[in-house]
């Protein structure tokens, strides 16, 4: 029998941030417990994107930066039988979490997941859309985030959808602050121990880099990407719709 979400989760904090400990196979659990409208999340992001592809795009081919966990995959395959997917991630151990999900929900023959960085993949504009949900935040410093999200727009063909979505802010500010406080409250009435709190809050700065928005949406302009639109929060994570330039057209999309 599976131990309590609470006893699994409620040990050491110095491991819970590795995504390659046995534990992350309680991500999927744990995870829409933190995260308020966290399936909502997903399935915004599929409306967004199906009303984005023109009907023409049925046979779609997309990019997931961060696919450890699976949800994309599963949300957006159950929903488009002819979709095609590229997945990387740098924890083999969340990849076996998408892995088995895939496979139970009977799409792994169109799914190729890969171990690693974005930076392995062919850097030809190969994508017709791509999706970065709750990645951006663990990428330390602004030229790495920013090679981060050239690096997307780069495999991306022109005119293509990227959907983001971060933890964002100023971890100095009263707002933050604020904003932790009443995220505390709410996982701890979802049954997230007391020690998972305690180690996320000690992450922040440290194991994760959280911007401002408009810092984000200025590194989303410098990386080529357009027409900006916020679609989704849930305390500090905000989420965005922007498309890849294809130049002075842009209106017109």
């Amino acid at each position: 029998m599976n131990k309590p979400l609470s006893e699994s989760l409620a040990t050491n904090p110095d491991e819970l941030m590795s995504w390659e400990h046995p534990r992350v196979q309680r991500y999927e659990e744990a995870i829409s417990l933190k995260i308020p409208g966290y399936m909502l999340l997903y399935e915004m992001t599929e409306r967004l994107l199906s009303a984005h592809l023109h009907p023409s795009q049925d046979s779609a081919k997309l990019l997931i930066v961060g696919a450890g966990g699976g949800q994309e995959l599963v949300t957006l395959s159950s929903r488009h039988k002819e979709w095609a997917f590229t997945g990387i991630d740098p924890s083999r151990a969340m990849l076996e979490i998408a892995r088995r999900r895939a496979t139970e929900a009977e799409v792994a023959h169109r799914v190729s997941l890969q171990e690693g960085t974005i930076e392995q993949l062919s850097p030809q504009p190969a994508f017709d859309a791509a999706t970065c949900l709750l990645v951006l935040h663990f990428i330390r410093g602004e030229s790495n985030k920013r090679k981060l999200l050239q690096d997307i727009a780069d495999r991306l063909v022109p005119g293509a959808p990227l959907f983001l979505a971060s933890i964002n802010g100023n971890p100095n500010s009263a707002s933050f602050s604020t904003q932790m406080k009443a995220w505390k409250g709410h996982m701890l009435d979802h049954g997230i121990p007391l020690e998972e709190w305690e180690q996320f809050s000690a992450s922040i700065g440290r194991e994760s880099d959280p911007i401002p928005d408009h810092e984000v949406l200025e590194l989303l302009e410098r990386t080529g990407f357009t027409q900006a639109t916020h679609y989704f929060g849930s305390y500090l994570i905000n989420a965005w719709y922007v498309v890849k330039s294809v130049g002075k057209d842009d209106d017109c999309l």
